[in-house]
């Protein structure tokens, strides 16, 4: 094994063949990003971080990310981007919940991430995209080779953005798509049961699908280490539980009865599917740390009493 010229070691990954040190530019360097470019940082990655707001770009340089004020969205977004970078994860977030905010955030700052990827010495481009692209309401299994079946005005730009990101010619693109994410900091699910938002009642056998953070960053290490171009993976754990199975296995950890309800949250059903993803776990070579809701939020979730 070598050394570059900052002492950092440099050598092969076995099963990847790639070097190890890489230049990894996270675009969306937020929640997921910042996690995501902590771990780059962590096995002697170097890192550059694109945050839209200054004052939270700033702080990325305390944490050793090179960081980059930009909207990715904006006029010749992609002029701005550096092109000695060798790894991309575009991990953006939308700023709200508007068909604008998501075209811009997935569609408008993918286009401009892939004009500028034809110009850097790519190994990988990994997008973080949404099972929210698949809208079936009948419980049925869905896996990395099921077709997207969007509904609703969101996620058909969710598909829009996959579309975009795997035609994309000359991009050694790949899809990652993730499941509910949760982790420290991000705990809400146990809130809605609290508050009594999340409850039993009309709808408990529907299916709900996690992933947790921790397992989200090694999925996108992972994609770009050992992910083929065109590859479409699931982001998700190995054990989707029924809709009753979280609100029961919450409340007993809070040490409260299982809130109920008559009515399903928005008054309608939603999204039933159960999102598979042991194909890409094979493939990756992914080893979960949480199998389960229940193991990742154990660690979050103190015993009642």
């Amino acid at each position: 094994m070598t050394q570059d010229r900052s002492g950092v070691p440099r050598g092969r990954d076995a099963r990847s063949g790639r070097g190890v040190v890489l230049h990894v530019l996270v675009a969306g360097c937020g929640w997921l990003g910042e996690a995501v470019a902590a771990a780059c940082l962590a096995r002697g990655d170097r890192v550059t971080g694109i945050r839209r707001d200054a004052a939270r770009a700033r702080a990325l340089g305390r944490l050793g990310i090179e960081s980059l004020v930009l909207d990715l969205a904006g006029p010749g977004a992609e002029d701005r981007l550096p092109r000695d970078v060798q790894a991309v994860v575009a991990c953006q977030s939308a700023g709200s919940d508007t068909p604008e905010a998501y075209r811009a955030a997935y569609v408008a700052a993918n286009r401009a991430l892939l004009r500028a990827a034809r110009h850097m010495p790519l190994s990988a481009f990994v997008y973080t995209g949404s099972t929210g692209v698949f809208g079936q309401r009948d419980g049925s299994d869905v896996d990395e080779a099921t077709p997207p079946s969007p509904s609703g005005a969101a996620a058909e730009l969710l598909a829009e953005a996959e579309r975009l990101v795997l035609g994309a010619e000359g991009v050694p693109a790949r899809l990652l798509r993730l499941s509910g994410l949760y982790g420290p900091g991000r705990s809400g699910i146990v809130e809605r049961v609290r508050s009594g938002t999340l409850a039993l009642g009309p709808g408990d056998e529907v299916w709900m699908n996690f992933c947790h953070r921790d397992d989200a960053v090694a999925a996108v290490l992972a994609a770009i280490d050992r992910g083929r171009p065109g590859g479409v993976y699931h982001g998700t754990d190995a054990h989707p539980p029924r809709r009753h199975e979280v609100v029961e296995w919450i409340a007993a950890r809070l040490g409260i009865p299982p809130p109920r309800r008559q009515e399903p949250p928005g008054g309608r059903a939603g999204a039933n599917r159960r999102i598979l993803g042991e194909r890409t776990r094979v493939e990756l070579s992914l080893r979960l740390a949480f199998a389960s809701f229940r193991e990742g939020l154990a660690a979050l979730l103190p015993v009642a009493g």
